[in-house]
């Protein structure tokens, strides 16, 4: 498709769901992310199945248009097929892989980062006009941190809305932060809500535990005491680890430790730092345990890891 024909062939698309493909498709033609004029969003795509990798989801909403992805959240396998998107809460650390890709039917995905203050802010001015929460019908998996929904016709028209911006970016600073917040009621408003909503409801064990997320993420380094973290947030040390674990499927010094090594990733590569000087910087007293435990986590040892990530082999050694 020609740049000359390709907004007319996307308002000849017989759906939204084809004008989200071609859109996609158009702003990343090759496996790879963009990073999108819009704040917050970011367009992904994958011609083929990918190795399992491990990261850490913000606070977002992740759309997937075509293709399939599988997340793995602690004991919790979550596969998103097309069409649905999946609302992360918190920052939590996940293992994902691209299941179902193909370079004639890629996957494509949109990620919009959340602010958490966002949600609380469009919570309180809907007022009564969210839909009510029924625990009769609450799922056992009501507080996890990760949660997914089919996307319907107003969901997708209202990620088109948004996505559309891209071809005239002199709308985005007026017309983005509508979109975004449409998108944002279509959630509130649809079947996992009622999840969103617990995590900005400030009176609920969830958001306690946000509360604890955001001061591990804070404080990964140091010494991790559940009893001074649960006293932060009036809580007893057996309910936070209860309820830590709804959220996050790990315990807190699984996250802490999980927090501690993408971290040590990120200095070795943006920053230079040795393997043994990362680990010292996130908390690690030694070194060897922390190569078990990265290589655990990511597959390789460090420098071995961080060597493929920068695209390079590895040095041969005498």
């Amino acid at each position: 498709m020609t740049a000359t024909n390709a907004l007319p062939e996307r308002e000849a698309a017989n759906s939204p769901h084809d004008q989200l493909v071609r859109l996609v498709s158009e702003w990343v033609p090759e496996s790879g992310g963009r990073t999108t004029a819009i704040e917050g969003l970011d367009l992904y795509r994958s011609d083929t199945p990918t190795h399992c990798e491990s990261s850490v989801y913000e606070p977002s909403m992740t759309f997937a248009i075509q293709g399939a992805k599988s997340i793995q959240l602690g004991d919790r396998e979550i596969v998103q097929g097309p069409l649905t998107y999946l609302a992360s809460n918190v920052s939590l650390p996940v293992l994902g892989q691209i299941v179902d890709a193909t370079p004639e039917q890629p996957a494509l995905a949109a990620r919009l980062t959340v602010d958490p203050q966002e949600v609380t802010d469009l919570v309180l001015a809907s007022g009564d006009r969210l839909p009510a929460f029924d625990p009769d019908e609450a799922c056992p998996d009501m507080a996890c941190g990760l949660c997914t929904a089919p996307m319907d016709d107003a969901m997708q028209v209202a990620l088109l809305r948004l996505l559309s911006l891209l071809d005239t970016p002199a709308d985005i600073p007026v017309l983005a932060p509508l979109a975004r917040r449409e998108i944002l009621y279509r959630a509130l408003t649809g079947e996992i809500g009622p999840r969103i909503r617990k995590f900005a409801a400030t009176d609920s064990q969830v958001y306690r535990v946000s509360r604890v997320i955001a001061t591990l993420k804070d404080r990964y380094a140091q010494p991790l005491r559940v009893s001074d973290l649960a006293g932060e947030v009036n809580m007893s040390e057996s309910s936070l680890f209860h309820s830590f674990k709804q959220v996050t499927r790990m315990s807190p010094l699984q996250f802490q430790k999980k927090l501690r090594l993408h971290e040590a990733r990120r200095l070795m590569l943006a920053e230079g730092l040795e393997a043994a000087a990362a680990s010292y910087r996130v908390g690690y007293e030694s070194p060897s345990q922390f190569s078990r435990e990265y290589r655990r986590l990511f597959g390789a040892p460090p420098r071995a890891d961080v060597t493929k990530l920068r695209g390079g082999a590895e040095p041969a050694r005498a």
